[in-house]
């Protein structure tokens, strides 16, 4: 734990697999908490990638300067790209907690399973913060399956940034990417 003159560094982690309203709001309410916030883009093996990692970290990366360019003050930010465990990112980077958004109790359940053990194996801190009501049933995996079942990209204006719809429709067009195939070959009931 830092002491009073140490920085206070918290990790946001998660796969961001697209990057959603809902994290940015996560982060922006983050930056009035600590000194300093990374945006950890990690990668989830149970999920399949609709963006690759230098994608992602792109993506992030042009979010997170226009949320720092449009509310000034806070925290820094900085996003990076990590493998392995996120308990072990978070101590390499001297983070005294590890940041989650929660946006049910159906999260809370299995976020706090999680926190417990990443303080009895890591000896760090988890610090829930609560996504605003209009975000409160969007993930990055309902929007992944609204783009590939063929939703409308008008209506997810409402859940993700305009670049992440302009990075969608353009991977659901690449005739080499798997879920363009999907949706052409009507693989996706």
């Amino acid at each position: 734990m830092p002491g009073a003159s140490e920085k206070h560094i918290a990790l946001y982690a998660g796969s961001f697999d697209p990057m959603t309203f809902g994290h940015l709001d996560v982060l922006a309410r983050a930056r009035d908490l600590f000194d300093e916030v990374v945006l950890g883009l990690g990668r989830n093996p149970e999920k399949q990638e609709l963006f690759t990692p230098a994608e992602r970290l792109a993506q992030a990366r042009l979010l997170v300067d226009e949320l720092v360019a449009s509310h000034p003050g806070g925290a820094r930010v900085r996003v990076e790209a990590y493998n392995g465990l996120t308990v072990d990112f978070a101590r390499q980077l001297g983070a005294c907690a590890i940041l989650r958004g929660i946006r049910s109790t159906a999260d809370l359940a299995s976020e706090c399973q999680l926190a417990v053990t990443n303080r009895q194996l890591a000896d760090i801190e988890t610090v829930f913060i609560i996504t605003a009501e209009r975000y409160a049933f969007t993930s990055s995996s309902l929007i992944r399956q609204i783009a590939v079942q063929g939703g409308s990209m008008e209506r997810l204006a409402a859940f993700v940034p305009p670049s992440i719809i302009k990075a969608l429709r353009m991977r659901l067009d690449d005739p080499d990417h798997p879920l363009g195939h999907m949706v052409r070959d009507g693989l996706i009931d």
